[in-house]
């Protein structure tokens, strides 16, 4: 389904870095990043977990280099993954030498941590020579002194400051693929900051609300931070932050860009609350659906819908669609039509059948045009 006019989001047209493999601002779309949160030195854990941020759409991963052993373990991890890696460093700039030279993509530095002007030269001049870019990450806990001095306490001029006081340095020694983060887990204060922050630069800008919470309460807090910015153009690559593994932060930031119609993978299912009007029991069927399909990357849509109020006309905009019907006999929609009924005992497997074969029919026409 196309766009309607008032569905359209402009970005903000920013400068364009590339991590690794993967291009980030410009015109490329917006990426989807996550953390690991195993020990960066147990290289099989940490391989796993990225694996299964691949599986569900991750394009970049972050890896925490907190001392040597990581930083040694970490050229095993990027040779063992498909994804481009960021190095996260704190405290020691050695450590960002260190994983520019095992191979990661990108150095993640706290400017409010990192060490005095010389020794941000010196990572900078490692992310030349291995062909890195880097993020300055600014965050509302770690401001420099100074700043909290000035300001009396982390506010988005504070943020911002920061950040532009370390762009400034990156430039002056003439390096240009960075991208910036003024976090904070106050949502206010990060939209503010980020707001502020983008009518400052040009430069790429990853968006988040650090420390957002737990799955379900940090799901709501990013959805809102992150919807904010990202409605108003703001924003080219995104990590929503959870208390939770990794591939749940990856599908949060999936159902955020889908939302707003800013990129799409997979199965985005319509689906009612569920009342005493369901003809099926909505709940569980959503629920066995959105496991069955969650191997398909296809973006296409599916309404499933429990009674005839609003479930034909939900139909009508979705790919695939079911609606509850009377006598254990549910009718199902194709490409918006309504095609045949479906007895309650085969409707879970039909419809698995259905979104799959769509899905062949789309990548098949895809394969043709670019032929």
């Amino acid at each position: 389904m196309s766009l309607r006019p008032y569905q359209h989001i402009e970005r903000k047209k920013t400068r364009q870095i590339r991590v690794g493999s993967v291009l980030v601002g410009g015109d490329a779309p917006i990426t989807i990043q996550t953390m690991t949160n195993t020990l960066t030195t147990n290289a099989q854990a940490t391989i796993a977990q990225i694996k299964r941020a691949e599986h569900v759409g991750v394009d970049i991963v972050r890896v925490s280099c907190p001392d040597q052993e990581s930083t040694a373990t970490l050229k095993e991890i990027v040779k063992n993954v498909d994804v481009p890696i960021v190095a996260d460093i704190h405290f020691h700039y050695k450590r960002a030498i260190e994983a520019a030279q095992a191979g990661a993509s990108c150095l993640r530095i706290n400017p409010g941590n990192i060490g005095n002007t010389e020794r941000v030269r010196e990572v900078i001049k490692a992310a030349k020579d291995y062909n890195c870019s880097m993020r300055i990450g600014v965050n509302a806990g770690s401001l420099e002194k100074h700043l909290l001095e000035k300001y009396g306490e982390p506010n988005p001029r504070a943020l911002v400051e920061s950040a532009l006081e370390h762009a400034k340095i990156l430039e002056d020694n003439d390096f240009r693929e960075f991208k910036i983060s003024v976090k904070a887990s106050d949502v206010f204060l990060a939209v503010e900051s980020y707001r502020l922050l983008s009518e400052a630069c040009d430069y790429p800008l990853h968006i988040g609300i650090t420390e957002a919470g737990g799955k379900r309460a940090g799901t709501v807090k990013s959805s809102i931070g992150l919807g904010s910015l990202l409605w108003a153009g703001i924003g080219d690559t995104v990590r929503v932050s959870l208390s939770a593994e990794p591939e749940e932060e990856v599908a949060v930031g999936w159902d955020i860009l889908k939302s707003l119609g800013l990129r799409h993978r997979g199965v985005r299912i319509v689906s009612c609350p569920s009342c005493a009007r369901q003809g099926f029991h909505v709940i569980p069927t959503v629920a066995t659906l959105e496991e069955r399909l969650a191997h398909i990357k296809t973006p296409l849509t599916l309404s499933v819908i429990g009674c005839v109020v609003n479930g034909p006309g939900e139909a009508t905009m979705t790919d695939v669609g079911v609606t509850g019907g009377g006598s254990g006999r549910h009718m199902v929609y194709i490409a918006g039509k309504q095609d045949h009924p479906i007895p309650v005992e085969e409707m879970i497997d039909h419809i698995v059948s259905l979104v799959e074969k769509k899905a062949l029919e789309i990548e098949t026409q895809k394969a043709f045009e670019t032929k």
